[in-house]
């Protein structure tokens, strides 16, 4: 007779991830669940987090949380503390099936197997919840850097947000809290009414540079904003954050033939406050299953 596994339907697998899953991991088994995780070679989790190969998270699991990204090259699952490299097929999608497979940027592991199209998978990353709760950490990352890497205070210093969306509404207020003299860039009238209602300055993104310089600019927009068009109007030599996911908002290689400083900052929850990423993760995960 073969060995019969259960499967326990209050248990988690986390495969691979950074430490943002290293925190998830112990924060749900603190919950009480059951959790395995894979692809974690060297991490020292606490005795709840059992460590196991894939397989048997598999088949002891019901429920599947990948990382964020799930995969950076397109090709492989993202396993920043493991040289064992999962391949993103056909056959790493069958062994999915009858899960619920939870995963950030699941974009390009649909790419890799036709299989995805039958699983019950659901994308943490495009969640509205996920996006607010991740605003603060990305905003406190952000200002770090600025105060790291910018030779005067952020106090007194002259700062642009381009974007007035989820981060751009958070950073503008604390930077704000800190002393910064804020000024706001977006294209929608009715946010540069918000904007001038909450006391920054207020201006069209087409029109930054036109009559100010700046000491620090933060841009929150996913598009190619600063071109070398605009880059060009730049007088002074101010530090640029560049907030954006790949490929950024900042014409990098213009950036660095006139010699502005720009920083791409990505992925900044997972860096800067990894226990409160997992927890944000975590709470989005229970939620969507409650849903």
């Amino acid at each position: 007779m073969g060995v019969v596994i259960m499967i326990d339907i209050n248990s988690f697998g986390i495969l691979g991830g950074d430490k943002r899953q290293i925190s998830l991991a112990e924060s749900i088994a603190s919950d009480g669940y059951v959790v395995y995780a894979m692809g974690f070679d060297n991490i020292e989790f606490t005795e709840d987090v059992k460590k196991a190969e894939l397989d048997e998270v598999v088949e002891k699991c019901e429920n599947i949380i990948l990382p964020l990204p799930v995969t950076s090259d397109g090709r492989h699952l993202n396993t920043v503390y493991s040289e064992n490299k999962i391949l993103l097929n056909d056959e790493f999608a069958e062994k999915m099936r009858n899960k619920q497979v939870f995963g950030g940027m699941m974009g390009r592991l649909y790419q890799t197997s036709d299989v995805w199209d039958s699983i019950d998978s659901f994308d943490y990353y495009t969640s509205e919840e996920f996006a607010v709760r991740n605003a603060v950490p990305t905003v406190e990352g952000a200002i770090e850097i600025a105060m790291h890497e910018y030779p005067g205070t952020i106090s007194g210093s002259k700062c642009l947000v381009v974007g007035y969306g989820r981060i751009g509404k958070e950073l503008s207020w604390m930077l704000r809290g800190i002393g910064a003299f804020v000024t706001v860039s977006a294209r929608k009238k009715s946010d540069l009414a918000w904007i001038q209602s909450y006391g920054y300055i207020p201006i069209l993104t087409e029109n930054i540079f036109e009559d100010e310089q700046y000491d620090i600019i933060f841009n929150t927009v996913p598009a190619l904003i600063f071109n070398r068009r605009l880059l060009s109007k730049i007088r002074s030599n101010p530090l640029i954050v560049d907030l954006a996911a790949m490929p950024g908002g900042v014409d990098f290689e213009a950036a660095a033939k006139l010699d502005l400083k720009v920083i791409h900052a990505l992925s900044l929850p997972g860096k800067v406050a990894p226990k409160t990423a997992g927890e944000i993760i975590k709470q989005t995960i229970y939620n969507m299953m409650e849903e």
